[in-house]
């Protein structure tokens, strides 16, 4: 079998006795749906002399997959999928470059994939390999009478998301927090996942915060110990009240990851000056600039306080998201009453 880098990966032809193995990789993955039964896409392409199912193994164990095939004029990659604990070590890219050459050998000028069009990362990451948006429209109709659920594309959310900066430290008026209050704010040094799941989730449900939800331990864990990353909760009256985060991991730079109170202490005068302690102890490292970003999900006064604090923006970008309360990530908004 050829070897794969990185090193202790193994590139193989699929095997009938890898079904549930495959099966088991692409629901970790997400992209099985109730209307693809994953046995007859497999024994449709096992029964094609123009595609192949070819998987990545490590330890005897199935941790990717790629199924390749072309037309007659274009090659095709579907399922393209590597286990959620091994990402971001370059395997996804051999696996797609092993599909590409797999349609090389049988002279096929070009591949192509489909991509919903809400689906940010997968976009960037081809888009990263030399992937181009090609302005077709796909038709498409069922053949066959589809039994059970139906398809039904999961709801989408408008976003701008609005980028500032600042260059150097502001001069504001000073802030102080309310006098009559017991108030602290001290660095959870490498906190463990559980507290600060607990503060992003309390601090951002509501703000339809959800990409920290979905990142896997392993990798929020190796965010969390990194020295360049710090992360300060703010305590009222002994209470876990909110939180902010600094990332300098980019050279010459301090990103505000994250900054927000909880809910039942929105309102009450602690906005400005706990912004204002965040803006401080990030320029106290000495970065070339400090950065933030906010979006239309955001408190409507999020844009006019980092504004106010010092904050420029410099960028803004409008997308289309998937509504990730639509598709279980975060619960449903309660109804007023």
């Amino acid at each position: 079998m050829p070897e794969l880098e990185p090193a202790g990966y193994a590139l193989r032809p699929y095997r009938d006795a890898d079904f549930e193995a495959c099966v088991e990789l692409w629901r970790k993955c997400g992209i099985t749906v109730s209307y693809n039964d994953p046995a007859e896409d497999v024994a449709l392409w096992q029964r094609s002399t123009e595609a192949e199912i070819l998987l990545a193994e490590r330890g005897g164990a199935v941790v990717g997959t790629i199924c390749v095939g072309h037309d007659g004029h274009r090659g095709w990659l579907y399922q393209v999928a590597v286990d959620p604990k091994l990402r971001h070590q370059g395997l996804g890219r051999k696996l797609v470059r092993a599909g590409e050459d797999w349609l090389i050998e049988r002279g096929v000028p070009k591949v192509q994939l489909m991509i919903r069009p809400t689906n940010e990362g997968v976009r960037r990451f081809y888009e990263s390999l030399g992937y181009e948006l090609t302005p077709r429209l796909i038709m498409a109709r069922w053949l066959k009478q589809l039994t059970g659920p139906q398809p039904v594309e999961p709801a989408t959310l408008k976003v701008t998301v609005t980028y500032l900066e600042m260059t150097e430290p502001p001069r504001p008026e000073p802030a102080h927090p309310p006098s009559n209050r017991r108030i602290a704010l001290l660095r959870a040094q490498k906190p463990t996942l559980k507290f600060y799941r607990f503060l992003y989730d309390a601090v951002g449900e509501d703000w339809t915060w959800w990409e920290r939800r979905i990142i896997p331990d392993e990798r929020l864990a190796a965010y969390l110990q990194d020295e360049r990353v710090e992360v300060y909760v703010l305590y009222v009256e002994g209470q876990p009240a909110g939180f902010f985060e600094l990332d300098g991991r980019e050279a010459g730079r301090i990103d505000l990851g994250m900054f927000g109170l909880m809910p039942q202490f929105v309102g009450q005068g602690l906005g400005g000056w706990f912004l204002q302690a965040a803006v401080e102890t990030a320029w106290e490292r000495k970065p070339a600039r400090v950065t933030v970003n906010t979006c239309t999900l955001d408190h409507p006064r999020a844009l006019p306080l980092y504004q106010k604090a010092g904050f420029t923006p410099v960028r803004q970008e409008a997308k289309t998201i998937v509504d990730p309360r639509s598709i279980g990530i975060l619960p449903p908004k309660q109804k007023a009453t």
